[in-house]
């Protein structure tokens, strides 16, 4: 398996420096990972320096809490689009599933699905399955499948608990055969990776990418 292929290597820590950047996507286009993912204020930098390279450039948009108003996604969206993003990673108003507020979580991924669809981009919705129920897990499954969204990922890599090969293996069950997988969070080694790709994710984000193709031990906790 080219483990690679399926990698968004990615650094999202508050204090990511210009030189994590670059870093960042030169070790993406040496072992071609699928993604670069980055925190906004960077998208237009691993723009520039993922060129011609194959790698696209993803940018989280209400990380990593989920609550911002929808209006303040909204531009966000927007922003990234306009400063290059390829990929958006959404994080969905999490408080809302806990409250069972789904008209909520519709309004919401409906006032940003057209602007990202009209440019072409890929939507990858955060659920951060960690914290949620089986229960609400296929609810959520359910919405965004119908929406039409590209993906559904697992988690920020700030909750307690990150992916498993439980949720992913949930996920597919219950998401519609064109909705793909992303999962995120304490992904630290081939193994694991190889487990979660097998239970049906087809990119894996994390930070510890250069570790898991190489097989050595990652550097950090990372994301």
């Amino acid at each position: 398996m080219n483990i690679a292929s399926y990698i968004d290597h990615t650094v999202l820590k508050p204090t990511t420096l210009v030189a994590d950047i670059e870093k960042l996507c030169m070790e993406a286009k040496t072992y071609q990972f699928a993604a670069v993912c980055v925190p906004p204020n960077f998208v237009k930098k691993a723009k520039e320096l993922t060129k011609d390279s194959g790698v696209k450039v993803a940018t989280v948009i209400g990380f990593p809490f989920g609550y911002s108003a929808v209006e303040a996604k909204l531009a966000e969206v927007l922003l990234a689009i306009v400063d290059g993003a390829d990929e958006l990673d959404i994080v969905i108003n999490i408080s809302a599933v806990k409250n069972g507020d789904w008209v909520f979580l519709a309004n919401e991924i409906n006032h940003l699905m057209p602007v990202i669809k009209q440019n072409n981009r890929v939507i990858k919705i955060i659920i951060e399955s960690g914290v949620l129920t089986d229960e609400e897990i296929i609810k959520c499954c359910e919405l965004y499948g119908v929406a039409g969204i590209d993906y559904l990922k697992t988690s920020t890599g700030y909750a307690e608990k990150g992916a498993t090969v439980e949720a992913v293996k949930l996920f597919r069950k219950h998401l519609p055969a064109h909705v793909q997988i992303k999962a995120s969070g304490g992904i630290r080694d081939y193994a694991f990776a190889r487990q979660l790709v097998d239970a049906g994710a087809t990119r894996l984000g994390c930070s510890a990418g250069v570790a898991i193709v190489n097989g050595t031990p990652a550097a950090d906790k990372g994301y």
